[in-house]
């Protein structure tokens, strides 16, 4: 899908530099690929603490 978009150049310049990708349009793929995983991974933090263990079952032996 063929987009045209203002990026600031030199947001740009510098993701493109730091990258090592050989393309300009690899970096913005790459960038949008890990924008996407860091906003899903706060998704996760929610259920933290939220597991509620059986204090009857030895984990420890269990990982044996």
């Amino acid at each position: 899908m063929a987009t045209n978009l203002n990026i600031d150049s030199k947001l740009l310049d510098e993701a493109y530099s730091i990258s090592g990708l050989k393309t300009k349009r690899e970096t913005v793929n790459t960038a949008l690929i890990e924008f996407i995983k860091k906003h899903k991974q706060k998704e996760i933090i929610k259920f933290f603490n939220t597991i509620e263990y059986d204090s009857k079952v030895d984990y420890k032996k269990l990982r044996a």
